[in-house]
């Protein structure tokens, strides 16, 4: 039976070359705070790493950027220290109703500190539009964070004219919100230099660039205000305490350097095999929705829903043929409630419970395809069936 993982958006494998980078940082041991030999050893690795990650990202300055524990982490830093450090200039914040839960959930928690929360929607195709941010601007809106790319759907969303419609609202009333994009699905695929985007913060993660768990990243304009979420002995300019991982940060970043390497071939490739998935979708399975932009979408994502089924069981089917899908997020998946993404989208509670999202990853081939699209067709026909008798039964029982 083959391994066929198609949950990339979940998490990444780790690349042979990033295992190597890491292995290699394993005897690099000294704490980078520390002033003796071994302490200097891992902070010029740690600095290596921090310019790597720069160069990536168009940074200005290598300390524009912070290494946190993960991708959620550098939400949570950017939304919460954005927002408390100034609050002296307003309380009201904006994001899109289909952020990631760690921004969601972090916006929500300012709530209790006497912030305001602005939720902008989205089109039917999971886009948020421009204007409508622009119209719910206000005086004390200090803070705007809209994700580059979905989680769930692989909607793209269009970041740098947002940033424009903002500034030429706000050009004649300054000062300018800070915004802040989640770009941790973006980070394989789509351009990441912060001066072309127009953004003031951004979070990417390792797990989702074929780099290890554990370790992530925020990008912060430099004399962009931010207090910190951990407190402690003062690492990454006083922002976010801890000792760094040095072994897993030089593994990061080596992980976006190889995906900044392979990212226009990659993209392509993914984005043939990505149609040509949602095209035998469409004549094998014409009763199967996909959700999110047809155009603006990741090369990676083919998210669907299946009426009548149960989404849950449709993976447990497909695990059992090797396949290696889900439902949704994965931060989400012991999460009873419907997706709050796809609800964004207008639809029903009965069709969100028959989703499911494949995501292409670098060893996926057309035969995978093809293979999975044998495997998700069978699960389909046999759950209908097995639906269709247990309503008739029901039936029959009422009668």
């Amino acid at each position: 039976m083959p391994s066929i993982y198609l949950d990339h958006a979940a998490t990444t494998p780790l690349d042979g070359r990033v295992f190597e980078t890491i292995a290699a940082h394993l005897a690099v041991y000294g704490n980078p705070s520390s002033m003796h030999t071994r302490g200097r050893e891992a902070a010029e690795a740690l600095s290596r790493a921090r310019s790597a990650v720069a160069r990536v990202f168009g940074a200005e300055e290598s300390n524009e950027i912070i290494f946190t524990g993960s991708g959620t982490e550098a939400d949570n830093l950017a939304v919460l220290g954005i927002a408390r450090a100034n609050k002296n200039k307003g309380n009201h914040i904006i994001v899109s109703a289909i952020e990631h839960k760690a921004v969601l959930a972090s916006a929500e928690a300012l709530k209790s500190e006497g912030f305001e929360i602005t939720h902008i929607p989205v089109d039917e195709s999971g886009v948020v539009h421009p204007q409508d941010v622009v119209e719910a601007l206000r005086a004390d809106t200090i803070l705007v964070s809209i994700m580059y790319a979905n989680n769930e759907i692989g909607t793209i969303q269009p970041i740098r004219d947002i940033v424009r419609a903002i500034r030429e609202a706000k050009k004649n009333n300054a000062p300018l919100p800070f915004f802040h994009t989640d770009a941790c699905q973006a980070a394989p695929f789509l351009p990441l230099d912060v001066s072309r985007l127009g953004v003031d913060a951004m979070s990417v993660s390792a797990s989702k660039v074929y780099g290890p768990k554990g370790v992530g990243t925020l990008y912060l304009r430099h004399g962009a205000p931010l207090l910190p979420v951990i407190h402690g002995g003062g690492q990454e300019r006083g922002l976010r305490g801890g000792t760094e991982q040095v072994a897993l940060i030089a593994g990061f970043a080596e992980a976006l350097a190889i995906a900044e390497e392979k990212k226009e071939k990659e993209c392509a490739r993914l984005s043939s095999l990505r149609d040509y998935f949602i095209d035998e979708l469409k004549t094998r399975l014409p009763q199967a929705v996909l959700t999110g932009s047809r155009v603006a979408r990741l090369p990676n994502n083919v998210h669907v829903c299946v009426p009548n089924i149960e989404g849950e069981s449709l993976v447990l089917l497909l695990d059992a043929k090797g396949v290696y899908a889900s439902t949704g997020s994965a931060c989400s998946a012991h999460d009873l409630l419907p997706s709050h993404v796809l609800r964004a989208l207008g639809i029903s509670h009965e069709a969100i419970h028959g989703s499911v999202r494949f995501t292409l990853g670098r060893d996926t081939s057309k035969e995978d395809i093809d293979y999975t699209m044998d495997a998700f067709s069978d699960a389909v026909l046999f759950l209908e069936k097995a639906t269709a008798l247990t309503t008739s039964r029901y039936q029959q029982q009422r009668v």
